[in-house]
């Protein structure tokens, strides 16, 4: 049996895929509403085709539990933010959990540690851990790090397909949870050593981040001397070695806008170009506070009580808001005392922020300039009825005449 610590965005899928596929399988999470939702038959977010998984691991037997269970193997996928003064991973998430399961774990048990970690963490937070229980890793305890990939509105297929990394101290330990992962896994499944595969993961949201802000960048260059960034970028990416990304109001999710700073908190004197990127993507949102302005001074509105948001989830087509470039954009606004601008989603149902709709009838009957701060399908499908209204489009996905860009 696996108990899998933690039902989240990525430990609820990754349990549910196991348990989907023949792996017996406990969920566990300390948040009672989760379990008890989870144990009346419903999900707990919204995700292409997880409610059809979510049955399908209901039939095989999945169990939801407050409590964690005594078994061999424990996959742990809690959280792991950072400290946004130092820039380092905060490990007590994990090692909490790992606490947990040395009270309870058997001689020989094997515990899998999903969340992502900075290189070096299972190292100096998880070992000190099993050798104050009196533990001997290796021998009572195995470690293994096996880093998630996948993406909130594509994490079922991605979790599929994706190429993954297990990295272990011990080779045959990491074939045995490689031969776990294939049970739904059908990439490629690389075994290495724990330090490279905490580092693999880090690098690969870094790589993402990096190029982001380049695209960003560009875009407050172009913007400074009227230039179109998109017709620039478009040229340059019919050169065969350039594929430049596109420009957007800000970085968000669990993944592009925390892991980086993992490196820049772990290596200060080093990591300078992450750094650099990671300030530039951050700055974002004020980039886009600031183009409001200066778009409603443009076209004499004077009343920010007008001017909409368009949506709240830091990607299209999910209901995720960590870190969203709409959220942080308002609470710059609030440091600066202005009023509150309306916000819509459709995908947030519940109220989270002030002036917030939800009807995409109302919220646009509401506003006379609005922000295209998400591209969701919603959006995308209805762009006819933004004509008369002035736009503010942030991802170029509106091709009405006479809309502003970044």
């Amino acid at each position: 049996m696996v108990n899998v610590i933690g039902m989240g965005y990525i430990g609820l899928p990754t349990a549910l895929m196991m348990a989907a596929h023949g792996v017996e399988v406990t969920g566990t999470d300390y948040d009672q509403e989760r379990i008890a939702t989870l144990n009346k038959g419903h999900v707990t977010f919204k995700e292409k085709g997880l409610k059809e998984l979510f049955s399908a691991a209901v039939s095989s037997g999945i169990k939801f539990t407050t409590e964690y269970k005594t078994t061999d193997t424990y996959i742990i996928s809690v959280p792991t933010p950072y400290d946004k003064f130092s820039k380092k991973v905060d490990a007590e998430y994990v090692a909490d959990a790992v606490r947990r399961v040395l009270k309870i774990a058997p001689a020989g048990t094997t515990i899998v540690i999903e969340s992502t970690v900075s290189p070096g963490t299972i190292d100096k937070f998880i070992r000190p851990l099993i050798e104050e229980a009196g533990l001997v890793c290796g021998f009572d305890v195995h470690l293994v790090h096996a880093p998630e990939r996948i993406i909130p509105g594509n994490m079922i297929y991605e979790l599929k397909n994706n190429n993954r990394t297990i990295g272990a101290d011990d080779v045959a330990v990491g074939r045995r949870i490689k031969e776990l992962y294939a049970s739904f896994c059908h990439g490629e499944i690389v075994v290495t050593d724990i330090r490279t595969a905490e580092m693999t993961k880090v690098v690969e949201n870094t790589y993402r981040a990096v190029n982001i802000a380049f695209a960003n960048e560009l875009a407050k260059i172009c913007r400074h001397d009227n230039m179109d960034i998109y017709e620039i970028i478009r040229i340059c990416n019919m050169h065969p070695r350039v594929s430049i990304l596109q420009p957007g109001p800000g970085v968000g999710g669990h993944c592009i806008s925390v892991d980086p700073w993992f490196l820049v908190g772990d290596y200060p004197s080093l990591a300078k170009v992450i750094d650099e990127s990671m300030k530039t993507n951050d700055n974002m949102p004020d980039f886009v506070l600031n183009r409001i302005y200066e778009i409603m001074k443009e076209k004499e509105i004077r009343d920010i009580k007008r001017v909409g948001l368009y949506g709240l989830t830091y990607k299209e087509n999910v209901d995720d808001m960590r870190e969203s470039p709409t959220l942080q954009l308002l609470e710059s606004q609030e440091r600066h005392l202005a009023e509150g601008l309306k916000v819509y989603d459709p995908f947030i149902t519940e109220n989270v922020v002030k002036n917030q709709f939800h009807s995409l009838d109302e919220f646009l009957d509401s506003i006379d300039m609005v922000v295209i701060m998400v591209k969701h399908n919603e959006i995308i499908e209805n762009m006819e009825r933004l004509r008369g209204k002035v736009i503010f489009d942030t991802h170029n996905v509106c091709d009405i005449e006479g809309v502003y860009h970044l």
